[in-house]
């Protein structure tokens, strides 16, 4: 079973793009931008950022566009209403060695859902798409919350269970 990471670690990417990584991190309350006020009424909006970072000696050309991104909110995952118009994309990005670069991503969904998020992406590199990466957490929480010795308010809640097997997987070491 692949374990999502949990919103803020990075994700070491696999085949024709090892060397790069990337991470969801940033998740909090936003204000809707203007003139977005109907379309998200009866949801909160929030943002996050999505960053890939170049650990190779070669340039690569990042995308990370429209349809590479799914967010999933609330105990039943019910689809996100993504803000395409306002959201700060990378596209086609030549991603110089040591450098990072990073997409915003405005999003709204229901208040009830916000505990639960689950953030998708499929980076595309050099026109080659990458394998999904999934991301688990929720809007505002403290950073490291759900880190290896941090504590999820709920305690049973997936971002709870996602530190619990960390923190037992880290304990075991390598093996």
């Amino acid at each position: 079973m692949r374990v999502p990471n949990v919103i803020g670690d990075w994700q070491e990417c696999e085949e024709a793009h090892a060397g790069l990584r990337v991470r969801v991190h940033g998740v909090e309350r936003a204000e809707p931008p203007r003139g977005r006020d109907e379309a998200a009424e009866g949801l909160v909006y929030f943002r996050f950022r999505v960053t890939v970072e170049n650990r190779t000696g070669a340039v690569h050309g990042v995308h990370l566009e429209d349809g590479q991104i799914d967010v999933r909110a609330g105990d039943d995952g019910e689809g996100a209403l993504l803000d395409w118009r306002n959201s700060q994309f990378v596209e086609g990005f030549d991603l110089y060695p040591l450098r990072r670069v990073t997409a915003v991503v405005y999003a709204a969904a229901a208040d009830a859902g916000l505990g639960r998020l689950d953030i998708q992406v499929q980076p595309r590199t050099d026109d080659d798409w990458g394998r999904r990466y999934l991301w688990a957490g929720a809007v505002d929480a403290p950073a490291g919350a759900w880190g290896p010795g941090g504590g999820d308010t709920a305690g049973e809640g997936l971002a709870g269970q996602i530190s619990r097997f960390l923190g037992h997987e880290a304990e075991q070491g390598p093996g």
